[in-house]
Order: structure tokens, then sequence, then C-alpha cells
């Protein structure tokens, strides 16, 4: 439409040319004749004649401008309406399309101010806003892409250098131990390789998926088995919080290799056994009746008198040596005689008279009666008794610190006697099925125990049950 306007607009401004260029139409020249003379008034009509033509044609000319300027003028402002219009249209469809994240993306700017310099609808034609939205979009979900993937990177990066960090801090535990050479090396060699296996993951599940427990737990079960080796005793204690037992190496290699947590591995701990000798003063019920001989393998259990439950304080120990109670060091007799006479007599005598008398004078009665009574007893009694004690004391205490003086005769001979008193009294009662001594009597037991289990076992010390090991 807009080339149809200019060359209208061309076509009125040549023909303005040619209306101001027109020329009379070219006549045949008359014959020649001879001139004859022109009156001045015919000079003067035509030179009037000629400039009213040369008027009316520069009228008709104006005229011709003016309403040419007029049509041009008239199709410029419908030009630039429809110019303007196109570009309000351009101009809305830009902003429909770029919104939200893309309201002030470069690309929507630089349309609009191409929108702005066209001169022309066809120039407006040309600018594709669709073509620039989806490069804008794409130009958006590329930095959004790249922002996720730095993200993404920067996140990955953080869980390596903290899995790295938590690995190196689970390690460090184990390698501040004294550990021999070869063990050594094996740790660190296993810890620079989960580190290379996290520098090479590309995703964070595959550094979460990197565990050290399977690799420590095989690492501290070496070490251990290796204190277990380095102990001098053929036993030792496996501690793990407040239970304490012995085992021996072989079994205590046995128990460290079926543990299969490395957590719970680290809750035990190994010592040596070094046997020691306690005295403890318990009662015969506490020492199995004490039917016990040195020598004997025993436990050790204790009551705990805030819950009243029974606990294993020392898992392996042995009878050293038990006394007897002092109330078998005390032999006693004692004899009693008593005699006795008593003689009773009794002797009794009674007397009774009765009278009575009765008569009736007239209409009138009258009675009267007698009695009287006598009693005599006499009663005799005598008794005699007498009677006799007898007791003597042998304290065995003295008698052998008399034997250690020196003090008594035949001294070998009261030793063997002694000997042979010795146990007799639990032999018997063992033998007799017959309890003598109560059950409550205190003796003195020697034991040998793990040094780890002393401190319990004092703790514990009137609370304490000794059971003796029979298979």
């Amino acid at each position: 439409m807009s080339e149809s306007i200019e060359e209208k607009i061309r076509r009125l401004r040549e023909l303005g040319k040619m209306a101001g260029e027109q020329k009379p139409p070219s006549q045949v020249p008359p014959p020649k004749v001879p001139p004859e003379k022109v009156s001045k008034i015919g000079a003067l009509r035509e030179r009037e004649k000629k400039r009213r033509i040369i008027i009316g044609a520069s009228v008709l000319l104006i005229i011709i401008l003016i309403i040419s300027f007029a049509v041009y003028t008239y199709m410029q402002s419908r030009a630039a309406r429809e110019l303007e219009k196109a570009r309000q249209e351009k101009l809305a469809i830009v902003n429909q399309y770029f919104t939200g994240e893309l309201e002030n993306n470069t690309r929507k700017f630089e349309l609009i101010d191409k929108i702005k310099k066209a001169q022309s609808i066809e120039e407006l034609n040309q600018i594709d806003i669709k073509a620039e939205y989806e490069k804008a979009l794409a130009e958006i979900e590329e930095q959004k892409r790249r922002e996720a993937e730095r993200k993404a990177l920067e996140e990955l990066n953080m869980i390596k250098m903290n899995q790295t960090l938590i690995i190196e801090q689970s390690f460090e535990h184990l390698l501040i131990q004294p550990l021999p050479e070869d063990l050594k090396k094996e740790t660190v060699q296993t810890l620079n390789m989960l580190k290379e296996k996290i520098n090479k993951a590309q995703t964070k599940e595959e550094v979460l998926a990197i565990d050290p427990n399977p690799y420590l737990l095989n690492l501290w079960q070496k070490y251990y088995q290796y204190l277990i080796d380095s102990l001098p005793s053929q036993k030792v204690i496996l501690k793990r919080g407040e239970e304490k037992r012995i085992y021996t190496k072989v079994e205590a290699k046995y128990i460290i290799s079926r543990i299969t947590d490395y957590n719970e591995l680290l809750q035990y701990s190994i010592e040596k056994v070094e046997m020691v000798k306690i005295a403890l003063v318990l009662s015969r019920d506490s020492i199995v009746g004490a039917f016990i001989s040195p020598g004997d393998k025993i436990k050790i259990y204790a009551k705990n008198g805030t819950k009243g439950e029974y606990i294993k304080i020392a898992d392996e120990g042995f009878v050293d040596m038990i006394l007897l109670p002092t109330t078998v060091g005390q032999i006693s007799l004692s004899e009693s005689q008593s005699e006795g006479t008593t003689v009773t007599s009794s002797a009794s005598t009674t007397y009774s008279e009765s009278q009575s008398t009765s008569y009736a004078p007239g209409q009138t009665s009258i009675t009267s009666s007698q009695s009287s009574s006598e009693q005599y007893t006499t009663s005799q009694s005598s008794s005699e008794s007498s009677n006799a004690f007898y007791s003597y004391n042998v304290n065995l205490a003295e008698v052998l610190k008399a034997i250690a003086a020196n003090k008594i005769a035949s001294p070998e001979e009261v030793k063997a006697q002694l000997e042979k008193y010795g146990w007799k009294v639990i032999d018997l009662e063992k033998d007799s099925g017959m309890l003598v001594l109560d059950p409550t009597v205190r003796f003195l037991v020697i034991v040998e125990v793990p040094a780890e289990f002393v401190t319990d076992i004092l703790n514990y010390k009137d609370m304490l049950y000794i059971a003796k090991v029979t298979g």
C-alpha cells in the first residue's frame, strides 16, 4: 500500500512539472506575407492576452501544486498513522511474549529499539518477535541449566569434602593406635583408596555410597587380633561396658571375627589377665555350704542391693584356701548328775450330831432343832534332792599358740590330732547329711581372680556368692 501512495505522489509531482513546462502546440508556419503594420492598440491587446494566459497557467500550476502537496501530506500522514499503529501492535506482541523472568531480558529491549527505529511497515514485518523470544527463552534455559550444573557441582564438591573429612576422622582413631608397620601401611593405603574413589565420583549418590565401615571393621579386627597375640598370658579379658569375661586367645579371636558391626566392635577392649589373691569373709550359705576345696574353679556373683538382681562379678577364679570358723576351733564338754527323795503322809477324822423337837398346842405348831459337827485333819510332808554339774572347754587357738611356744608335751602328737580334726566336722556333715554348723557361720576364703575383677568384688564384698564350676 505504501508503494502505491508514493507512486501516486510521484506522478502528481510529474504532472505539476509538465503543466509548468507545457508549450503551445507547434503550428505550421504561415506563409510569408509581407509584414503589415500593427497598430499600437492591437499590440497592447496581444500583450495583455499573453499576460493573462501566463497568469492563468501560473494560477493553475499553483493550484495543482497545492493539491499535490495536500494529497502528499495526507498520504504521508496516513502512512505515518499506519506505521505507528503497526509499531504499537508489534510492541504489544513484544510485551505479550516477554513476561515473567523475560520481562527485563536484553533481547526485549533490543526488539523495542528496533521497532521504534523502523521507518516502514516492511521493516516492522521483518522483525521476528517469536524467533527472538525463543532465542531468549533458550538462553534462559541454558542459563538455568548452567546454574543448576554449577550448584550441583558445588553441592557435589561440598559432599565430597564432608565425606572425605568423615572418613579421615574415622581412620584417625585407628591410626593413633600403636599399629604394627604392615597394618599401618595397609590402613593408610585403604584411606587413600577411599579418598580417590570420592574424588572420582560423578554424583552425590556415588559419594554417599562409599562406606568406610566395612574397611574399618576389617582393619580393627586385625588390630584386635594383633593385641590378643601380643599379650603374654594364654587368656585375655574382653571388656564391653561393665561386662568383663575371660577367654582363651583362640576364643577371643573367634568372638572378634564374628562381630559384623564396626561401631559394636569399638565397644570392646582387650586386657591381659593378671591373677591376684584376695581374702573374703563370707557366710557358709554364700560359699556352696563350705563344700569347696583349694584348686576348685569358681565364678563369683553379687546381689545388687538397689535392684535386687544378681549380677556376675568375676567370670573365672580359683579357690586358694578356706579356713574354718572360730566356732569349730572351740571344743566344749559338760556333765550333770542329780538325786532326790520325797515323803508325804496325811490323816483326817470327822464327827457329826443332829436333834429335832416338834409340838402343836391348839392351832399353833412349834418346831425346834439342834445340830453340831466336828472335823479333825492331820498332814505331814518331807522332800530331799541333790545334783551336780561339770563342764570344761578346749580352745584350739590356744592349743596352737602353745604348740608354737613349745609349751605342750608331745607337740607332734597334738598336731597329728589337730590335722585329723581339721575339716572332719564339715566332712561328717556332708557324709551324714546332717547340718551341724549354722548356715550363717562365716568362713575366711582366699580366692585367686583376675585383677580386673578385684574392684567389683570389693564393692560387693558383703553381698557376694561363690559358685563352684563343675563342668
